[in-house]
């Protein structure tokens, strides 16, 4: 017998028929012995309703109280989802974030995830029942709900599978797993049998919306093994686990667009010590991710323009943080540009492999699309392009690697449950 955690996006749990379907497979999972623990997000698109609601009221609402209005949608669906067990005969009880144990530093919607102490999931387990976990909120040290950000319900699922000692964490997405790109952009890619956690973490960060990145590195950390499978269809999915030398046999495992990036430049920074480390400190106190980062010296060579690249949705409060710090660098002002897409390829293969630089941009530029930013990893590529051009560079990229076609791959089966002693 297995312990399993089980993860149902917002799709697999959009409507009533939806919540049957997922009701049906938990107790297909339970009647086959093993214990589930389950985590659900909102319904559909629940939480965007939500955030949309909130600004009818007011455009700039206060952090804390978005909290309080996110974190009801998963309870709608926990609630649901239970009741809709009970009607089938199978015992389960739903708990929030908090009521599960989850704890959360305190930073209003997109909290980090400090502790998880399951003893009420534990204890009804004990008990035979299929435990219901609201995703995407803890509770912080002053007791507030805290929400964890976009994807947060997944980073919920892989903690509470770490604290469990569950066997494996399983998510039931609207797509059959993790495929070499967007199927939607790119009819013939493929489905990966499996991939490293380095390689999903950086799809996942690069765009791919099929794990949330912090989940996978929390996963990679702590050896939670991963499963991608289809809500809708009773099939294998994509293994994520750890890298093996086989899978350096592969250069490039697969293509990424990242159409939320917005680009800032400040212009005219005096190009001495000091100056790159007060701008992004202040962005740092700000909460803002920065990915990509370009220094252009200027012919005179005593001045620069400093570009970098963030989320779209921190594109204000980026703004307003580098903004505050402008009169003490020095600078002639800031600019943005929200058209722009960023988009990666990702292998562990790369490590042992040369020239993919060079293919990769100059299929690129026979496709005539410009590059305005470069970054590299020992197993990633990313290029900043104008956004119209992003599904035509995925599909070059994807030609140019031929990742359609089949790679050979052996697949795990779910291990016994490790010791919880």
């Amino acid at each position: 017998m297995a312990l399993l955690v089980q993860k149902y996006g917002g799709t697999s749990v959009a409507n009533a028929e939806c919540m049957r379907n997922v009701a049906q497979r938990i107790a297909r999972t339970r009647s086959e012995g093993h214990q589930v623990v389950v985590v659900v997000s909102a319904m559909g698109d629940t939480t965007d309703d939500l955030i949309a609601l909130a600004k009818q009221v007011n455009p700039d609402p206060d952090p804390r109280e978005m909290d309080m209005l996110l974190a009801t949608g998963e309870q709608v669906s926990i609630a649901i989802l239970t009741m809709a067990l009970h009607h089938i005969g199978v015992p389960a009880i739903s708990f929030t974030g908090p009521q599960a144990g989850i704890f959360a530093e305190s930073v209003h919607l997109k909290g980090r995830i400090i502790d998880v102490r399951p003893k009420r999931i534990v204890e009804a387990l004990r008990h035979g029942k299929v435990v219901i976990v609201a995703g995407f909120q803890g509770l912080d040290e002053q007791e507030d709900i805290v929400t964890l950000g976009r994807g947060g319900s997944d980073m919920t699922a892989v903690a509470l599978a770490w604290a469990l000692k569950a066997d494996r964490c399983q998510f039931f997405k609207d797509v059959r797993g993790v495929f070499t790109a967007d199927p939607r952009i790119v009819p013939e890619a493929r489905k990966l049998d499996e991939i490293s956690y380095d390689e999903m973490l950086e799809l996942a960060s690069m765009g791919a919306a099929v794990l949330q990145s912090r989940a996978v590195e929390f996963a990679k950390q702590y050896g939670v093994p991963l499963e991608v499978l289809s809500s809708f269809e009773d099939e294998p999915g994509t293994i994520v686990r750890e890298e093996v030398k086989a899978m350096e046999h592969v250069v490039v495992r697969g293509v990424a667009a990242d159409r939320n990036q917005a680009k800032i430049t400040i212009l005219k920074v005096p190009d001495r010590p000091g100056i790159a480390a007060t701008i992004f400190d202040a962005i740092a106190r700000a909460n803002v991710n920065v990915d990509m980062i370009v220094l252009n010296v200027r012919s005179q060579g005593q001045l620069a323009d400093l570009s970098f690249t963030v989320p779209e949705g921190d594109l204000k409060v980026a703004l307003k943080a580098v903004q505050s710090v402008v009169p003490e660098v020095s600078s002639e002002g800031v600019i943005y540009d929200t058209n722009i897409a960023k988009v990666s390829i990702v292998g562990v293969g790369m490590r042992s492999h040369s020239g993919i630089a060079a293919r990769m941009f100059s299929a690129l530029a026979k496709a005539g699309i410009d590059i305005h930013m470069i970054s590299t990893s020992e197993i990633k590529i990313s290029v900043v392009i104008p956004k119209e051009k992003a599904d035509e560079a995925v599909r070059v990229l994807h030609r140019e690697f031929r990742l359609d076609r089949p790679v050979t791959t052996v697949r795990t089966r779910v291990v016994r449950r490790r010791s919880r002693s």
